[in-house]
């Protein structure tokens, strides 16, 4: 019974993507759904995009294991980026008329800048919608009982949510988000009511958990530990700032008042809701901590999935799977389509300048085919946990694209030549840790903060070689 109605969740919201992209007719509807969305949707976009594998599977894995001090960076960094984008960034980003975040940096910085952040803001996609490919595998595997592998499951996965992203962009997949949104609340509350009564209710699990030092979470009174926490905090809060999905719905608001407080609001529901799959995991060392022992040193990601094929009736089994797979869908369609949008727009565009706009929402469409493709095969050979695939993804962002994007907006002095050498040191002084320095003291992205943040201050004080007038982007937004 649940596999088929693993099927039919899944038709039904394919079918309803497919549904929303008649109403793309051009790359504004197709890149931020024509700039028209309620506060609402913008709210549930915002929240479903972040709620993803991670939250429901890969946080709780490293909560059971680390306590609050492993999830520092999600939901705690995660939850801040959106909240800081939404009381910092969401109304200057919104008034500068822009379709993608890749434009910020050819305006403001010249069309290098441009080709170098966009490539960074891609590179940093790739873990993080392989994560969401990995989960759908999983989930797969898991509710076939094995009959079906999790590569294949990884290919299906990514097929079907391709069908709509592909048609559909911007308004398939806030339309999808809205209804996921609701799965998500109703399922997590229902499922978190579910187990609690299995455990004892949820004074006794927050009892033991905190009897085991689950809720520990600031670091000790030591360099390298208070330095591990600031980087595991910096690496979500400020590298996920600069990235397309965030832009998008940002810009995809039908005011700037409503991409303002969308966003905080988006923010503190994800901080919130993504403690209940924590109270879930734990829950299962209580209700059966021998499938606990077996699967913590092995995949911990399978707990939660367990405690629920094992433990809970059929209709809290299907409210849970249909969660999860709204929050995994949610997650994947937005994240295919940033990163293929802002390549085509900030990479491509140049080269396409004869074509007009309908024909150039093919060649976003084909690149959205591609990525979908590079990133499938990624998480078919990643041996990376969800988790840390999420995690590690925007350390380029934010060694690359901070920055520029910070110190334009809010710091006058600001040049394209200390932009520029922002860029460069950044990502020249990360890479080279990477390399070299892995094991130190000092962790690779802090490094390229540092150096990115001195390229900047340095490169614009300094006599400037490279000429301060840019050609503004031209972007008509219908």
């Amino acid at each position: 019974m649940l596999i088929w109605f693993v099927i039919i969740y899944w038709v039904i919201s394919v079918g309803i993507g497919l549904w929303a992209a008649l109403r793309v007719r051009n790359t504004t509807d197709f890149a931020v759904a024509g700039r028209s969305l309620p506060f609402y949707v913008v709210t549930a976009t915002v929240f479903a995009t972040w709620f993803g594998s991670e939250t429901v599977l890969g946080i709780p894995a490293v909560f059971l294991k680390e306590g609050l001090s492993g999830v520092v960076s999600d939901p705690f960094g995660s939850s801040l980026c959106l909240i800081l984008v939404g009381l910092f960034f969401a109304r200057p980003l919104y008034r500068m008329n822009l379709l993608t975040i890749g434009d910020y940096y050819h305006n403001r910085y010249g069309r290098l800048a441009e080709v170098l952040t966009t490539l960074c803001i891609v590179v940093s996609y790739l873990g993080w919608v392989a994560a969401q490919i990995k989960a759908l595998g999983l989930v797969f595997y898991t509710v076939s009982d094995g009959a079906l592998s999790q590569d294949a499951g990884m290919m299906i996965g990514a097929a079907s949510v391709l069908v709509y992203t592909l048609f559909g962009g911007m308004w398939s997949v806030a339309v999808t988000d809205f209804i996921q949104m609701i799965i998500i609340v109703v399922g997590m509350l229902y499922i978190g009511y579910e187990v609690s009564g299995q455990a004892g209710g949820v004074t006794a699990v927050v009892s033991h958990a905190a009897a085991a030092g689950k809720f520990e979470f600031l670091p000790s009174l030591d360099l390298v530990q208070i330095i591990g926490f600031a980087a595991a905090l910096f690496t979500m809060m400020l590298g996920s700032i600069p990235q397309q999905d965030v832009f998008q719905r940002v810009t995809s608001s039908r005011t700037e008042r409503i991409a303002g407080r969308a966003s905080v609001l988006g923010g503190v529901l994800y901080f919130f809701f993504a403690f209940i799959p924590m109270f879930l995991a734990y829950s299962a060392t209580l209700i059966d901590p021998g499938m606990v022992e077996k699967y913590i040193h092995s995949d911990s990601q399978l707990i939660l999935p367990q405690l629920i094929l094992q433990h809970a009736p059929m209709f809290a089994q299907v409210m849970f799977f249909g969660a999860l797979l709204s929050a995994i869908k949610s997650c994947a369609s937005a994240t295919l389509l940033a990163p293929s949008v802002t390549f085509a727009e900030n990479i491509l565009r140049p080269y396409f300048r004869h074509l007009d706009d309908r024909k150039f929402l093919r060649v976003m469409q084909a690149v959205v085919l591609v990525f979908t493709g590079t990133v499938t095969l990624f998480a078919l050979n990643s041996h990376l946990s969800i988790f840390h695939m999420v995690e590690n993804a925007y350390k380029v962002t934010l060694v690359s694209s901070f920055v520029p994007l910070a110190f334009g907006m809010f710091w006058k002095p600001a040049t394209r030549q200390g932009g520029l050498a922002a860029i460069l040191l950044g990502l020249g002084s990360w890479l080279t840790c990477e390399i070299s320095f892995v094991d130190a003291v000092m962790p690779p992205q802090m490094v390229g903060l540092l150096f990115s943040i001195s390229g900047m201050v340095v490169g614009s004080l300094l006599p400037q070689w490279i000429a301060d007038h840019a050609p503004v982007k031209e972007v008509h937004i219908a």
